[in-house]
């Protein structure tokens, strides 16, 4: 080998010069690409068709192999991950067949199989009896702090993605607390909040044993991380395989009218995971209203990177395969980093429009660029907007172009896929399949949408 002439120079001078390796390309700061949580009904072969054409990644149930097949004919590109939870074992029919675990389950390890085989595994409380979860019947809580749990868990759920083809797992109920399922304590703590430190304690040990099988396997770990705004530094430890899940994005707190993805260290973890670029964030708001799919939308594009995806849910189990009016409202790329204004708004702006939010608890103000229309109004934006309290607003090109960007132009194209057509949701009926759970924000805020 050469030595490059910078090599030679330091040399010459008598100290090491390491060559120079060149920069890898800068990542496009996207608008939030779509995706789909696809755990509610079995989907259709109408639903998959939309899927394949809008959606950048979809998760599915362990039972939809033939949807993941369909999937992946229609497009190549997509990310197809299956569902498993981490904390529970689960005995409702469906999850096992008479007194047999059914071949694809919806969590790592079967009933049965721990009943029969290890029934240590089987979390119990201060009286030795086993923890059902409250809202969830024939849900029950398992040992996620026990290695042997947590080893068995990896290996089964490994074997079982690289035997179907699933590009990864999407691991629900990735929860620091476990009362939001039940009050019991667990053995051998003294109260809940020793129960809760045992569990946070025990999920973080097993995403590292989950995470490493999957990856060694060539596969991806995306969790579903819960109440990550009260601990600092758990979304970024728990994203940082493939990326995490946040199911309660852009909630707001009834008390205060503030938005709660913006408390706590979260939001600073969101933003520089973005802007890395490297890992999905899989964001999901539960859209009520106009004001719930302005916000959600408009502040996941706070977040603009190759792998931000944004689902706007109007349904509680996520049966269909939603598409806001924002996804088509052609933002393009970021020109610029999310900005903090004095009034605590934020505020960025992309090649096709402007996004606005204003996460505190008062009307805040924001100047946005000229020349741009109101998606809802429809007319040119004024040179001045009022943000009401945990409001949003979302501005574009009136002639829907976007423009050429004024910043660095990145040389690559992001993983996931991109959308042109703007078909709308679809909703059709199909036999209801139980097969999740999610965690639930403080009772402080608007109601979560509980799990089928």
């Amino acid at each position: 080998m050469v030595p490059g002439a910078a090599c030679t120079a330091g040399a010459a001078a008598g100290r090491p010069v390491p060559p120079v390796e060149p920069l890898g390309p800068l990542p496009k700061p996207l608008a939030p690409c779509g995706w789909w949580y696809g755990i509610g009904e079995p989907p259709t072969n109408r639903e998959i068709a939309f899927a394949a054409r809008h959606y950048s990644l979809v998760v599915l149930n362990a039972t939809e192999t033939i949807a993941l097949r369909k999937l992946k004919q229609l497009n190549p590109r997509i990310k197809v991950l299956v569902y498993k939870d981490f904390s529970s074992a689960r005995n409702y029919p469906g999850a096992v067949d008479g007194d047999m675990d059914a071949p694809l389950l919806p969590t790592g390890i079967g009933y049965f199989r721990a009943h029969r085989e290890h029934p240590h595994w089987f979390a119990v409380d201060t009286q030795d009896h086993r923890i059902e979860w409250n809202s969830y019947p024939k849900h029950w809580q398992m040992t996620v702090w026990d290695p042997a749990y947590q080893k068995a868990w990896s290996e089964a759920v490994t074997a079982e993605v690289v035997r179907e083809g699933w590009d990864g797992v999407l691991a629900d109920n990735d929860f620091s607390s476990l009362k939001y399922y039940s009050s019991a304590v667990l053995k051998g703590t003294a109260n809940a909040a020793e129960s809760d430190r045992l569990i946070r304690d025990g999920m973080d040990t097993f995403l590292t044993t989950a995470g490493d099988a999957l990856r060694k396997a060539g596969k991806m770990l995306i969790p579903n991380v819960s109440e990550s705004h009260l601990t600092a530094g758990r979304w970024s430890a728990h994203s940082r395989y493939d990326g995490a899940m946040e199911e309660n994005f852009g909630l707001r707190d009834t008390g205060t009218g503030e938005l709660l993805t913006f408390k706590g260290n979260e939001w600073k973890e969101l933003r520089s995971q973005a802007a890395l670029g490297e890992t999905w964030l899989l964001l999901i708001t539960h859209t009520k209203g106009a004001r719930e799919e302005r916000v959600g939308y408009a502040t996941a594009a706070l977040l603009a990177s190759p792998h931000t995806c944004w689902s706007g849910a109007t349904t509680r189990d996520y049966r269909n395969p939603d598409w806001s009016r924002y996804q088509d409202a052609k933002l393009g790329e970021a020109t610029e980093t999310a900005n903090r204004l004095p009034s605590g708004a934020w505020d960025r702006r992309f090649t096709g429009g402007y996004v606005a939010v204003n996460p505190t608890g008062k009307p805040a103000q924001v100047t946005p660029p000229p020349g741009l229309v109101d998606i809802d109004g429809g007319g040119t934006a004024p040179a001045t907007i009022e943000v009401a309290s945990g409001d949003a607003v979302i501005l574009v090109n009136p002639n829907g172009s976007p423009t050429t960007p004024t910043t660095t132009e990145p040389t690559t194209t992001p993983e996931p896929t991109t959308t042109t057509t703007a078909e709308p949701t679809t909703a059709t009926g199909t036999t209801t399949t139980e097969s999740t759970t999610t965690t639930t924000e403080p009772t402080t805020t608007e109601s979560a949408p509980p799990a089928p």
